[in-house]
């Protein structure tokens, strides 16, 4: 694969990083290990370092030439609250965590793209290395923002990548448009009036109020959402009653809310809104609805994916991309930047073989034959986007 020749070269040393992050997994917002070894890295070849932003994150600063354009390259740092069930010798020394999603592979691509930048300055303008906190569930990207990371560090454009298990080594895929769902959540407790069940006459039955909802759910996203749109509502949790002979007086749902589209995000939110107010004046219930709204969808640019598409096909051949799959309903916490600024997220295959483990299984491990094509990726949309010849 013609992979940069000087990332290339780096490619042991890249594993020795990659393998010392997996071994010292962190959850997040407790990446302090993690960000120190990173902004060492940084600062050692000559890279301004800036900390704090989101807690433990890192913002690597560098220039080249006399342009004024800048792009921001993003990487996340965080693991999984999981015990790790490998017999690696690099397996994880912290108990409870484990690098289960390939962070540690992302954080040792950009360092890699970092180094070869540092050394070649083949572009004019400002490269921004965003080190991120908290991906997992922990919304570093949107404290990020809100705490002023692209006022303090403006980019023109925003891009990360993710590797992709279930896709052969040597492929990617690139489309324009939602990549990945939003994430939203809710919680419902109905209460109500329990009774005892050989008299059911007297109470009004949170657990069938909850039957209910649950279908009216279904019929929304059948029936109130254009059919050629996504829109998933799974109930997850149904919790209610603790005796075979007792109507319990409540009862608790919790469901995951995925959607594609900015506009049937909110719809859903709506009619579930009205969906529960319908329900309690029907069945004489009180509803407590609590619906969180997540991560937005993550959608891509059409001129930004494009221009991921020409970096990766440069590195892998254009024959290797896989062009508009199919969206995928995970989230991702990237998605925030991209709501604030054009951009693009790909996915790099990783895949050793048919069998291997998927992201966020307690026997997944970070596949290191990809890093230099993913740090060469990065290293290639500087050199595309910061041209010196622009």
């Amino acid at each position: 694969m013609p992979t940069y020749p000087q990332i290339a070269a780096l490619h042991d040393e890249m594993t020795e990083w990659r393998r010392d992050f997996h071994a010292h997994p962190e959850l997040n917002y407790q990446e302090q290990r993690t960000s120190d070894l990173v902004a060492q890295r940084l600062e050692s070849w000559g890279i301004e370092v800036h900390r704090g932003l989101g807690q433990t994150g890192v913002i690597g600063v560098l220039r080249g030439g006399d342009g004024g354009g800048s792009i921001g390259l993003r990487a996340d740092m965080d693991a999984l609250p999981m015990e790790e069930q490998t017999n690696l010798p690099y397996r994880s020394t912290n108990s409870g965590v484990m690098h289960a999603c390939g962070h540690d592979g992302h954080t040792t691509m950009l360092l890699g793209a970092a180094k070869y930048l540092a050394e070649t300055r083949n572009f004019s303008g400002t490269v921004h290395f965003i080190f991120q906190p908290a991906e997992e569930a922990g919304a570093g990207a949107k404290r990020m923002i809100a705490e002023g990371l692209f006022d303090q560090f403006p980019c023109d454009s925003i891009w990360a990548l993710h590797n992709a298990p279930n896709r052969p080594v040597g492929t990617a895929s690139v489309r324009a448009g939602a990549v990945m769902a939003a994430v939203d959540t809710m919680k419902i407790v109905i209460h109500g009036k329990g009774s005892h069940a050989a008299r059911p006459h007297n109470g009004n039955d949170p657990i069938a109020v909850g039957l209910q909802l649950h279908t009216a759910f279904q019929h929304l996203c059948t029936k109130n959402i254009d059919p050629i749109e996504v829109a998933v509502v799974n109930v997850t949790r149904f919790i209610a009653g603790t005796a075979v002979n007792v109507v319990p007086p409540s009862a608790e749902l919790h469901a995951t809310i995925r959607t594609f589209d900015p506009g049937v995000r909110e719809t859903v939110r709506r009619r579930v809104q009205e969906i529960c107010k319908g329900i309690e004046v029907a069945y004489g219930v009180t509803l407590d609805l609590e619906y969180r709204m997540g991560c937005p969808p993550t959608i891509n640019t059409p001129a930004e994916a494009t221009s991921a598409d020409r970096a990766i096909s440069s590195i892998l051949g254009a024959d290797a991309i896989v062009r508009d799959p199919k969206p995928v309903a995970g989230g991702e916490d990237f998605a925030e930047m991209l709501a604030v600024l054009p951009g693009a997220y790909i996915h790099v295959g990783s895949a050793k073989g048919a069998d291997d483990p998927q992201l966020h299984h307690p026997a997944y491990d970070f596949n290191d034959e990809i890093l230099p094509i993913g740090a060469s990726y990065f290293a290639a949309l500087v050199e595309d986007q910061l041209s010196a010849k622009r």
